[in-house]
């Protein structure tokens, strides 16, 4: 299963909401070849770390594809930068924000690209839409399950089903 997260919190030219933002991206996904399998149900969160920037707008995405990873991820990138992403500053507020979190069972610890996710288990904004599409992913370090993953998240990440 390969899995792809979902954010914003910025308006961009053609949305003031951040979830048309995460939409378009989920539209520009499936004209890049890359099927778009399932998707979560979309999350209103507060930034991470905590912050005064406006809450996210966050889904998480499984995809179908016999591309490799590192050409996912330049996809991905590319649809960024189409929504109208500029990368500033880390964690900065994004109009659009897309990451590869898991590819399979793979796990890479390269220079552009760390499979799974090196943050995924500490992210509610992550597992609890995970746990919409893929409710037994297993974390193929940790070897964790999701539940388990989601019971040690910090109670203090602000989540919130979007109405």
């Amino acid at each position: 299963m390969i899995l792809v997260g979902i954010g914003s919190n910025l308006p961009s030219s053609a949305s003031d909401a951040p979830e048309d933002n995460c939409r378009k991206a989920l539209e520009l996904i499936g004209k890049a070849g890359i099927k778009v399998a399932g998707v979560s149900r979309f999350y209103k969160t507060a930034p991470v770390p905590a912050s005064d920037q406006p809450w996210y707008v966050n889904a998480v995405a499984s995809v179908e594809t016999d591309l490799p990873p590192e050409a996912v991820l330049e996809k991905l990138l590319e649809i960024e930068a189409a929504v109208g992403r500029e990368r500033a500053e880390r964690n900065a507020a994004r109009i659009v924000d897309l990451d590869l979190l898991a590819y399979d069972n793979r796990v890479l610890d390269g220079d552009r690209l760390t499979l799974p996710h090196p943050r995924l288990p500490e992210r509610a904004f992550v597992l609890l839409p995970l746990k919409d599409i893929a409710p037994d992913w297993v974390h193929p370090v940790t070897k964790q399950s999701l539940a388990g993953l989601v019971d040690a998240l910090d109670p203090a990440q602000k989540i919130e089903i979007l109405d």
